[in-house]
């Protein structure tokens, strides 16, 4: 038997925290690109779209790759400021808990 997710719009908090992460993905990437930092603005590109519109399976995978730009040997915090990178960070975190959380309850 194939277990499929519902809809994202039928999951209120997890699509709430992927739209808010989504908002705070679109600040940290129009910083990166007026101030010129094209890898990170390569980087982020895709991810404001995806976190708004990708169903839950591959909002997880968006989820990862969001949270790895805040690597310990390479991070968006080095490039980026505080006021950028800490709202996204937190949006991020909470979105991955919305995830898990629904994870553990099916």
């Amino acid at each position: 038997m194939t277990r499929t997710d519902p809809p994202r719009h039928e999951l209120a908090e997890i699509d709430a925290a992927a739209l808010e992460a989504a908002r705070a993905a679109d600040v940290a990437l129009a910083y990166a690109r007026e101030v010129g930092l094209e890898r990170w603005a390569t980087y982020l590109g895709p991810l404001p779209d995806r976190l708004r519109d990708d169903s839950l399976r591959d909002l997880r995978g968006v989820a990862r790759r969001t949270r790895a730009a805040y690597g310990p040997k390479d991070s968006i915090r080095d490039s980026l400021p505080e006021a950028v990178t800490e709202p996204l960070l937190e949006a991020i975190d909470r979105l991955i808990k919305a995830i898990s959380r629904f994870d553990a309850h099916r």
